[in-house]
Order: C-alpha cells, then sequence, then structure tokens
C-alpha cells in the first residue's frame, strides 16, 4: 500500500498521525504504577504464568513419551 503512495501522501499520514499521538493522554509512570501494581495483583490468582495450568487443560502436554531399550 505505502509503495503506491507518492512522498507527499506519505508525509500527510505522517503528520495526521502526529496529530492523534499529539492528542493522548500523557501521565507519568510514578504516577500510574499504583494502579497498575493494584490491577496486576488483583488479577494474580486467574494468571497461568503464576499459578500454573491444570494438567487436564493443558493442551502442551506431553502426549506419551519415548522409551528407548
Amino acid at each position: 500500500m505505502a509503495q503506491d503512495m507518492t512522498e507527499k501522501d506519505l508525509l500527510k499520514m505522517e503528520v495526521e498521525q502526529l496529530r492523534k499521538e499529539v492528542k493522548t493522554e500523557r501521565i507519568m509512570v510514578s504516577k500510574s504504577l499504583p494502579e497498575i501494581k493494584s490491577y496486576t495483583e488483583s488479577r494474580m490468582t486467574e494468571d497461568p504464568l503464576i499459578k500454573g495450568v491444570p494438567e487436564d487443560k493443558n493442551p502442551f502436554k506431553e502426549k506419551g513419551g519415548c522409551l528407548i531399550s
């Protein structure tokens, strides 16, 4: 798509994107961190990376083993 556009069209797109981004509200990490921490901690019990996946629901468990004798 971008290959078919002129340099002028590409620059217009870039300017439009920058106009959208400049309107985005930004806050300091030090102010947003407590909210992020609270959100993460409140969902820890549901997080499979922390609590693990039950063997019967794990689609990646080994189906069988290889035995060399």
